[in-house]
């Protein structure tokens, strides 16, 4: 059995940066020349950042990324799977490998150091129970149980990978929600990690992504906000608030 920390998910971006075609897409919209000449046209990082400004991300559904992703759990991918304008190919946990499938999880360490003691006064941590359901799963498909049936009793903390594929709308939206503190720590570290590769090579394009209180200014929370924001950053009802009293605009400027 192999066990690693929610912290050490693993994220490669396979495809997308270079040509951004967020500019050519935004150019094509509102320009008389023809096409090849707007796509020999040099790139304008100003464009780009003109229409994050705007807020009219249509064009940025042009620009598409794809990643791979490893050392994450069944947990987070039940979670990442809920943003729909997205691709995924996950690796099959039902195929036959004759036995040889890892049994691999991953897992918060507070979980992982965890004990009990039961009714009968036996000690038990979670390491012992995960390897006793280790045996159990070996001792299915020893007796021929299919592995499909037999993973029924694997752990949502069991390691699943994938490829991820997003095009730069869905991912600022994305990154908008799961990168907020409030967002379960595991898929925050996997969106934090997505982010990342995305600003290496589409600064431009991912300068204003991240949480919805860096996109917007204040958090959109309102009660719920995170108990670590508070008094930190306005929330949506902060900010109407003070628009009502007379506030100006320049308040919502760095």
């Amino acid at each position: 059995m192999r066990i690693t920390s929610t912290e050490q998910g693993n994220v490669m971006l396979l495809a997308g940066g270079g040509k951004c075609f967020t500019d050519i897409a935004a150019r094509f919209c509102h320009s008389e020349r023809s096409i090849a000449d707007i796509c020999d046209t040099p790139y304008s990082a100003a464009i780009v950042k003109g229409i994050l400004s705007s807020g009219h991300l249509a064009a940025t559904e042009f620009d598409y990324y794809v990643f791979a992703i490893e050392g994450y759990s069944r947990v987070t991918e039940v979670q990442l799977v809920r943003k729909r304008l997205a691709s995924y190919l996950i690796k099959s946990g039902r195929a036959e490998l004759n036995g040889k499938r890892e049994f691999s999880v991953v897992l918060p360490k507070n979980v992982l150091e965890f004990k009990y003691t039961s009714s009968s006064g036996r000690e038990y941590s979670t390491g012992a129970l995960l390897f006793e359901q280790e045996r159990l799963y070996e001792a299915m498909i020893d007796a021929g149980i299919p592995e499909e049936d037999a993973r029924y009793i694997k752990p949502q903390a069991t390691e699943f990978k994938a490829i991820i594929g997003m095009n730069a709308h869905a991912l600022i939206d994305w990154f908008a929600i799961r990168c907020c503190k409030n967002a379960q720590h595991e898929i925050r570290d996997l969106a934090n990690k997505m982010l990342a590769e995305c600003r290496k090579v589409s600064p431009d394009l991912f300068a204003s992504a991240g949480a919805n209180c860096v996109r917007l200014g204040y958090c959109p929370e309102n009660d719920r906000q995170n108990t670590k924001c508070k008094g930190h950053v306005p929330t949506k009802n902060d900010a109407l608030r003070l628009i009502k009293e007379g506030w100006k605009p320049c308040f919502f400027q760095k």
